[in-house]
């Protein structure tokens, strides 16, 4: 599944390639992907429009055309193909987007899970999905005093939390596992008991392995690559998630897997008791 570090990789892979190409037409082959508004107004709206940037908030990629953008969750497999447009469509490819240089952006998703919507440039992070985000690492208010409102008095595990995007917006399952390994911390231990210095290691180590993933590319667990067939290399970095067996690389003890409210979860017994 992509996460922050992954759907980084595709925006600047995209940006890289096709700022500036005006969208001529668009084909919707499976419209349930598109949220907000109705398919006639969403290619009506885009049509004509100019892409000017790419950026993103969380997970979430974010296409900023002349008035308007467009929204995009890649969810479990979504991905972005650039191909010509006398390419043949295939199976998975679900909308897409007809440039005038005679190019197109492909939306392919093999489980159909990803999400677009459309917001006017003022309404980006003020209307949902993006409004109930919660903060990134890397935002400056990530401070423990904001972990600590939100965190104190949950009596829930705290590898929950941090998967919880409204929350703690970036983290999916294998980088919560890492980050807690990092700070020295049971993933089952209630988020309640957390001192203002664990919530400092978290957010620490969250930018640290945020940043590393970044800068490998992210990490292909089981389908996932980013656009164009760029692989990330973070896991070959990880030190406990899928490690099921293996020694922990700080004391050797086996790695142990668990389940947190349904999540694999990978943790060391000893450096995280």
């Amino acid at each position: 599944m992509p996460e922050l570090p992954e759907v980084e990789t595709v925006r600047k892979t995209l940006r890289n390639l096709i700022l500036n190409r005006t969208i001529e037409s668009i084909d919707v082959y499976y419209s349930k992907i598109i949220k907000e508004p109705n398919l006639s107004d969403f290619t009506s709206k885009l049509v004509g429009k100019t892409l000017k940037d790419i950026n993103r908030q969380g997970k979430y990629l974010i296409f900023i055309f002349d008035d308007i953008a467009l929204i995009s969750h890649l969810r479990m497999e979504g991905k972005y193909f650039i191909k010509d447009q006398s390419e043949s469509i295939e199976k998975h490819e679900h909308i897409v987007f007809n440039f005038t240089d005679g190019t197109s952006l492909r939306y392919h998703d093999v489980r159909k899970f990803g999400t677009m919507d459309l917001r006017y440039l003022n309404e980006i992070y003020t209307t949902n999905p993006l409004k109930k985000l919660g903060l990134e690492p890397f935002d400056p208010l990530m401070k423990v005093a904001y972990l600590k409102d939100k965190l104190s008095k949950k009596e829930v595990a705290i590898k929950t939390c941090l998967l919880n995007q409204q929350i703690f917006t970036g983290l999916g399952n294998i980088y919560v596992d890492e980050v807690l390994f990092l700070s020295k911390l049971n993933p089952e231990k209630k988020a309640s008991k957390l001192s203002n210095n664990d919530f400092q290691k978290i957010i620490d180590n969250s930018v640290k392995v945020l940043n590393k993933a970044i800068l490998l590319g992210g990490t292909t667990i089981r389908s996932y690559t980013s656009s164009l067939g760029v692989t990330g290399r973070f896991q070959n970095e990880l030190n406990v998630h899928t490690k099921i067996g293996e020694p922990c690389p700080i004391c050797n003890t086996i790695i142990e897997k668990i389940r947190v409210n349904g999540r694999g979860t990978y943790y060391c017994p000893n450096c995280q008791k």
